[in-house]
């Protein structure tokens, strides 16, 4: 567990900006302060990383103004910065990002930031935390710290409570735990609900094996007895459809939640109805009763 304290920002001192470099390192992560901050004013302006983070500024504030620094549709781990998106940044109140290489072009970008409040940072080699309602609740609970109101997260985490207490309850009666993955995004879904990741490449997705790892990677789907290969919506399906039509077996669509597309965000998607879209996935390809 991290824990850090900010001490001594003073109401008067509202305007001067904030950076927050967001991560995890387990279930509990706190912001202690020597003081409070106000309610985030509907001018106060937050700057989210990606899709998750973005999501958590808007139903803890919404009355900010938030920004998605990465495009609707587009894959994190390629984002570039513009020099617009350099300024939105630097001139942000707060800005909600994860760390330690996921996303090295922001890291660039608040590096050396004359205010910025280095509050944690993301440990082990995937950040793919927010797949874990409760490790995404504890992330909620920074951010509410973060803004001076505690329980501005308490709606959000109650609701993310609820999400995982659906998703162990559907999880728990299942014909397999292998969960066969495009890439490893899903550490952390598969430890909360005893289900064992086997991915086809690493947490980057766009590693490219060769015909010998292909016939591997078939050779194990057979093995242990999978019926499903999940992909992800926002990355290339090829390795995952070569692997399972090699291995005789299906392919579903398993999102990771690192963006959403301006259709789905029209169309009312969002973070929960996702997870639930993912819940009745894996129910399919796993064999849950």
């Amino acid at each position: 567990m991290i824990l850090t304290r900010v001490c001594g920002i003073q109401t008067s001192l509202m305007r001067e900006r904030i950076v927050l470099i967001l991560g995890v390192a387990g279930l509990a992560v706190g912001v202690a302060g020597c003081g409070r901050e106000d309610t985030a004013r509907a001018d106060m302006r937050i700057a989210a990383a990606f899709y998750p983070l973005a999501y958590l500024a808007e139903r803890i504030a919404p009355n900010a103004d938030v920004t998605n620094i990465t495009p609707a549709g587009s894959e994190p781990h390629d984002l570039e910065l513009s020099a617009r998106d350099v300024e939105r940044v630097q001139d942000a109140d707060l800005v909600l990002y994860l760390g330690q290489g996921f996303q090295p072009a922001l890291e660039d970008a608040v590096t050396g930031h004359d205010r910025a409040v280095d509050l944690l940072g993301v440990t082990g080699s995937d950040p793919h935390v927010w797949l874990d309602p409760l490790r995404f609740a504890a992330m909620a609970r920074t951010v509410a710290n973060a803004l001076g109101e505690p329980t501005a997260a308490d709606t959000l985490v109650a609701d993310l409570e609820k999400l995982d207490r659906d998703l162990r309850a559907g999880l728990a009666h299942c014909e397999r735990r292998e969960l066969v993955t495009s890439h490893a995004a899903f550490g952390y879904l598969a430890d909360a609900y005893g289900l064992e990741q086997i991915p086809l490449t690493g947490v980057a997705p766009e590693a490219d094996p060769s015909a010998r790892d292909l016939e591997a990677l078939a050779a194990k789907v057979e093995e242990i007895g999978a019926t499903t290969v999940f992909f992800e919506p926002l990355v290339s399906s090829k390795l995952a459809e070569t692997v399972a039509r090699e291995a005789g077996v299906e392919t579903a669509i398993l999102n990771p939640l690192e963006g959403l597309t301006d259709d789905e965000l029209a169309d009312g998607e969002d973070y929960f109805s996702v997870m639930r879209a993912n819940r009745a996935a894996l129910r399919q390809g796993l064999g849950c009763k």
